[in-house]
């Protein structure tokens, strides 16, 4: 798009006739000899208008031409050449102009510029800038770039007030800055020693907070994995080894929704919300199957029952091979899950995780629920606590029965559903989950849904908080002894209560 005479395009709408008679002779001496081109680009710069930026790129870019005593962008004239000084007052020039520009990522990129720059001439467009700045992450660049320029100052006031806006921050580049000071008077040291002194303090808090989100995000992972087995094993004493098979499934419940969506504006979007109900109908169903065809005949006998679900399991590994092939399949995430959550004191969480601990523990919620207030939970709790008084007062505790392990599997399937957005869905998913699983269960209380909720998190938590220095193997194994050793104290775990595994 050609851009008529810059004089008169540019000189329409500016706040002054002094300020626009100036912009009109700094844009008239782009045209001159390199020596002008300098001190115009550097002045335009000082000037603080946005509308120098398409001028100065430009002449940059070798598209801006002379047209006898005037400049266009493009079109017809002689081409206007620079030297390498022009090019370095373009480009200070344009650091400061982009302080300004309408483009929040613009100014961002601006702010980093000059803060790799640190120069005190930067002091008065990144204070003008500041004043009109209202997002929080470009404004946190600015104060880092401010500071730095004011430490670059020979004043030592000037110093003093550098090292007072980095020592307000949390960010290590705030840190090295001031770790790489060099101040005009020695007074000043000791408010260096100060200020490093606060962001590390700070730095500290945001580990741990990191630290403390990790456990969560764990945790919800390992609760999303454990709540199904908390009523299949915990519930009706059931070792159910294929249970990390059921998760799989969720995942590739999730895989085959997302494809059906592909390709539908309308559906691509809500692919994932369109996996939950999916992946548990899927689940729900084939657990159902599972126990009246095969699960129902062993009951009073956990280790048959081990090793059938155990040989299940591989069945259903192997029917998934077969079916979608040994390779990892990737669930794209839907762009409200994406990215990261700026949280207060610069905490950067990523929002998928954030979203499978809203996730897990709305399913917590919806399993209580299910439990403490349907006629379905009513029944089985009355099943578990006493199964000939209830059968003796009309339940079908056959039924019952199908009907709980199926509950229980539906949520091994929507605990799929949350790992197909932090891993590849492979038919070996669900294997690595199904021991941590049963240490959630144990440590909690059999059939236990708080417990469940506490030894989830609780694990996740001690997890995040050894591997730093542990590793994350030797972590596990301590995790692993800590549980075996609190088990010979309270072999019932945290909160117990009655059920069929309880009364054997």
């Amino acid at each position: 798009m050609r851009v008529l005479l810059v004089l008169l395009a540019l000189l329409l709408g500016l706040p002054g006739a002094g300020r626009a008679q100036e912009f009109e002779a700094l844009a008239a001496q782009l045209g001159g000899g390199f020596a002008q081109q300098a001190e115009a680009a550097e002045r335009l710069g000082q000037l603080g208008d946005p509308r120098a930026i398409p001028l100065l790129r430009a002449l940059g870019d070798a598209q801006l031409r002379r047209d006898g005593a005037a400049v266009r962008v493009g079109g017809e004239g002689e081409v206007i050449r620079i030297n390498n000084r022009v090019r370095g007052a373009i480009r200070v020039a344009l650091g400061r102009l982009q302080l300004v520009s309408p483009d929040p990522a613009e100014r961002l990129a601006a702010a980093d510029g000059l803060l790799r720059a640190r120069s005190a001439e930067d002091i008065p467009a990144l204070e003008a800038a500041l004043a009109r700045e209202a997002l929080p992450r470009v404004r946190e660049r600015m104060e880092l770039a401010l500071g730095a320029a004011r430490l670059a100052s020979p004043a030592a006031e000037v110093q003093r007030l550098g090292i007072a806006v980095l020592g307000a921050s949390a960010s290590p580049q705030a840190r090295a800055l001031l770790l790489g000071a060099q101040p005009a008077e020695a007074a000043l040291q000791a408010e260096v020693a100060a200020a490093v002194a606060a962001i590390d303090r700070r730095l500290a808090l945001r580990r741990a907070a990191e630290t403390v989100f990790q456990g969560l995000s764990l945790g919800s992972v390992l609760l999303l994995a454990a709540l199904g087995l908390a009523v299949t094993f915990g519930v009706m004493g059931v070792i159910n080894m294929a249970h990390g098979e059921f998760v799989m499934l969720g995942a590739y419940a999730t895989v085959v929704v997302q494809e059906l969506c592909r390709g539908s504006p309308a559906l691509e979007p809500w692919a994932l919300p369109l996996a939950v109900p999916a992946a548990f109908a899927v689940t729900a169903a084939l657990g159902a199957l599972m126990e009246r065809g095969l699960i129902r005949h062993l009951y009073g006998r956990p280790l048959e029952t081990l090793l059938l679900t155990f040989g299940a399991g591989m069945v259903l590994q192997q029917a998934v091979r077969l079916g979608f092939g040994a390779q990892n399949r990737e669930v794209t995430s839907p762009p409200w899950m994406q990215g990261t959550l700026a949280l207060p004191f610069g905490l950067e969480v990523t929002q998928n995780r954030a979203w499978i601990i809203v996730f897990a523990l709305l399913v917590l919620g919806a399993t209580f629920a299910a439990i403490r207030l349907t006629r379905f939970g009513l029944e089985m709790r009355a099943v578990v606590q006493n199964r000939r008084t209830a059968a003796a007062m009309g339940i079908r505790t056959g039924r019952v029965d199908a009907l709980t392990f199926a509950f229980g599997s539906g949520i091994a399937g929507l605990a799929g559903v949350a790992l197909s957005q932090i891993d590849n869905v492979s038919p070996n998913l669900g294997t690595g989950y199904i021991i941590d699983s049963f240490m959630v269960v144990v440590f909690g209380g059999v059939g236990s849904l708080l417990g469940t909720l506490i030894g989830a998190f609780t694990l996740g938590l001690v997890n995040k908080l050894l591997e730093p220095w542990a590793g994350a193997v030797l972590a596990k194994v301590l995790v692993l002894v800590a549980i075996m050793l609190f088990i010979q104290r309270r072999p019932k775990g945290l909160f117990a209560l009655r059920g069929r595994a309880a009364d054997q």
